[in-house]
């Protein structure tokens, strides 16, 4: 169900009215803005025409951002290759750098009609249905994997290879950078995992923040029409999405949505190892999931936490409870640290 928020990002919704109204044929007559809760990200607008014209509209946050955070252009990009594709995206329609329309740049996509689960216990459907939605979240992650990025495109889009000590260096960067407070055990971890990464390193386009709400379903059926919200995309390595996805079978309900302690079995949700059990398998690979692959996914989103921490110090975070839910980044790498046994 979509929040409607008060204006807390405004920007002269006039102008942003007769520049689509010269770019995009369906977009004609009064124009109405919603906008979209739930994120911590880009801030969100539906957007709406008299005339018919039905769209989502991403932009930067405004005020002070750090380096490469908040890329609607590589959003934009991504989306715009990937259509058409087995990994099933919106309909991008245009891209505007110019800040004098809404602050920032932004792009505009297709409105799709379907559902969003933001809870990971999904409630109010049935066990059956719960379980298909789960498999079709899994099989819709070894799609994308299997897109060939070089084909579409992509070949520029991030750097093979190297991917977890890359990765590993960088967000222990953005945490020196955008930290409100100390966390030692984000500083264990940046210790620890550059000496523990796996062998092998196969790339593939990783979405960087896959899980359940950003995939949107069919109305009615356990299928995904859409995966949402690129902002960390890169080429990377496959299995830092798939723990990134399996985050949620580590971290309470309370903790970011996540599912551990509830009783799968009667939910209908598989394991952890069952779920990446049937990645692996989907996706042809003779390694899995290690605890390393999701004490990484901790470790970064832990960081990425404190970032939503320190924009709503700031004053300019996209949600109203970016300073609670930036909190929860101890919480987190404190939960990778179990994982990874330290």
């Amino acid at each position: 169900m979509t929040e409607i928020l008060p204006a807390a990002l405004p920007f002269d919704s006039t102008r942003l009215r007769n520049y689509l109204h010269n770019h995009l044929p369906a977009a004609a007559g009064g124009m109405h803005l919603e906008a979209v809760g739930g994120g911590q990200s880009n801030p969100t607008y539906f957007v709406t025409f008299d005339g018919g014209g039905r769209y989502v509209l991403r932009k930067q946050p405004p005020g002070e951002l750090l380096p490469s955070a908040h890329a609607v252009d590589r959003e934009y990009r991504v989306m715009t290759a990937l259509y058409g594709t087995e990994a099933p995206v919106p309909r991008t329609l245009l891209f505007c750098d110019d800040r004098g329309i809404v602050g920032t740049p932004f792009y505009v996509m297709e409105q799709l009609d379907g559902r969003i689960f933001h809870e990971s216990a999904i409630p109010g459907v049935g066990r059956e249905e719960r379980a298909a939605l789960y498999d079709a979240m899994n099989q819709t992650l070894v799609r994308l994997h299997q897109v060939d990025w070089r084909a579409i495109g992509l070949a520029d889009y991030g750097k093979p290879g190297n991917y977890f000590a890359r990765q590993v260096a960088r967000w222990t960067r953005q945490y020196q950078t955008s930290k409100t407070r100390d966390i030692p055990d984000i500083e264990r971890l940046a210790a620890w995992l550059p000496d523990n990464i796996p062998p092998g390193d196969d790339t593939a386009i990783a979405h960087g923040d896959y899980r359940l709400g950003n995939i949107m379903f069919h109305p009615t059926e356990p299928r995904v029409i859409a995966v949402l919200d690129w902002e960390l995309s890169t080429l990377g390595h496959p299995l830092a999405d798939l723990g990134y996805n399996c985050m949620i079978w580590n971290l309470q309900p309370d903790q970011y949505g996540g599912i551990m302690g509830l009783d799968h079995q009667a939910l209908g949700i598989p394991t952890q190892e069952d779920y990446a059990q049937a990645y692996c398998r989907r996706a042809g690979r003779s390694d899995r999931l290690l605890p390393f692959h999701v004490a990484f996914s901790l470790f970064r989103f832990a960081v990425i936490l404190e970032g939503v921490a320190g924009r709503a110090a700031q004053g300019n975070a996209a949600a109203a409870n970016a300073g609670e839910v930036g909190a929860l980044s101890a919480d987190l790498a404190a939960q990778a640290v179990k994982v990874a046994g330290l």
